[in-house]
């Protein structure tokens, strides 16, 4: 296939196994014919499902999608602990599995709900000291990594498997939560608490903010077509919306602040912090807009 000519919009790919975040922006960026690409939160090699990638002036929305939450289909393995706390790293330890109640489970997946403390997995992006966590690991120095405040929203346990001789199980869930949790520490420190030791084994992306496995398309489904969700409908599924009058849109479009929006209540844009997507009279994405202290501020102009 030619490569498109480069518009500005979202893609969600339905990222495959095997392959890094990096290597799906790669292959976008031969696709859109422009290096102006980027992802809204890094996936696993190991994990799949919604990956989201901006090209040109979308590219702009991503540090405001990667705040989102978000929602996966994962399987923890109960009875064995992993360097990588997932099934690409080193067994590392374990305890038989065998003797847990349902009951005792789940009192342990209630634990690790709502607001917890997580420590990142050492195998991470996190920087220690300027260097990635996993580049120190790699390098044999085990980094000392902080907890950090994250929130599962849900944790719901979907099925129980034995596996082998009954020493292991495992554990598929639902999991929504805040950006910057980690699936694979959560498994890790679901082993810990039930003293069996735990990794991931599979992990599917199935929501990041607005934008879920419905609006993906493969890699192969790209190279056979390959189209944006256009910036307007992009912002449209992930912000609340505000429209414009034609001189607000005028004047936004120049950096001016705005009065609040009068149709969104103060309560309801203090509960939810997300930006607000500003429209003019034609439906053009002008900007996105933060509410504070009685003003509307543009974060990011697009007109």
């Amino acid at each position: 296939m030619t490569a498109a000519p480069s518009k500005d919009g979202l893609v969600v790919v339905d990222k495959p196994g095997g392959m890094t975040s990096h290597d799906v922006v790669a292959r976008i960026r031969r696709l859109a014919g422009t290096r102006r690409v980027g992802h809204a939160g890094t996936l696993d090699p190991m994990a799949t499902g919604v990956l989201v990638i901006g090209v040109e002036k979308a590219t702009r929305l991503l540090g405001y999608l990667t705040l989102t939450e978000k929602q996966y289909d994962a399987t923890i393995r109960l009875g064995l602990s992993s360097s990588t706390d997932d099934a690409e790293g080193e067994i590392t330890g374990g305890a038989s599995a065998a003797g847990l109640t349902q009951e005792t489970l789940a009192r342990a997946v209630r634990d690790l709900t709502g607001e917890i403390q997580q420590v990142p997995p050492a195998v991470s992006a996190i920087k220690v000291d300027g260097q990635r966590a996993y580049r120190l690991a790699r390098n044999g120095t085990v980094p000392e990594l902080k907890a950090r405040p994250v929130t599962v929203c849900e944790f719901t346990v979907t099925a129980i498997r034995q596996v082998g001789h009954g020493d292991l199980l495992d554990v598929d869930a639902t999991v929504r939560c805040s950006s910057g949790t980690y699936i694979r520490a959560l498994a890790r420190d679901l082993g810990q608490s039930l003293g069996t030791g735990g990794h991931l084994t599979r992990l599917r992306r199935t929501r990041v903010g607005g934008y879920g496995l419905a609006d993906a398309k493969t890699l192969e489904q790209l190279a056979e077509r390959f189209e944006v969700m256009p910036l307007a409908q992009a912002a449209a599924a992930a912000f609340p919306r505000r429209d414009l009058s034609a001189d607000e849109a005028r004047r936004l479009a120049h950096g001016a602040r705005l009065a609040p929006d009068v149709h969104r209540p103060a309560e309801a844009a203090q509960a939810d912090d997300r930006p607000t997507a500003a429209y003019a009279p034609d439906g053009t994405l002008i900007a996105l807009l933060a509410e504070q202290e009685g003003q509307a501020r543009p974060l990011v102009v697009f007109a």
